[in-house]
């Protein structure tokens, strides 16, 4: 059942709660409760999700921060974004 699909079941069963029976509600509920847990971002290599394991792990960082940490370092090394040079818990534009 697709995130899509779910999003409408839900949808549906708001317009018509009144008429829905429990057994049917609680039904539809666990399904877009275990569509949340399940939803994956980016897929990944096993290997790379290894990595990032273990480098989430090292530095005391969930998987979330560490990969946003990595992107926002990727795209300003690669000059996608402006440098930022980080200064007694300061900000500062780092051409400058």
């Amino acid at each position: 059942m697709s995130r899509i699909s779910i999003a409408q079941e839900l949808e549906s069963a708001a317009d018509r709660i009144a008429d829905m029976s429990r057994g049917d509600l609680q039904i539809i509920l666990r399904r877009a409760a275990l569509m949340l847990r399940n939803v994956a971002g980016v897929p990944l290599e096993p290997p790379t999700e290894d990595a990032l394991n273990s480098i989430a792990a090292e530095m005391k960082m969930n998987r979330p921060d560490l990969i946003a940490t990595i992107l926002r370092d990727w795209l300003e090394t690669n000059a996608y974004l402006p440098f930022h040079v980080f200064d007694d818990d300061t900000t500062t534009d780092g051409r400058g």
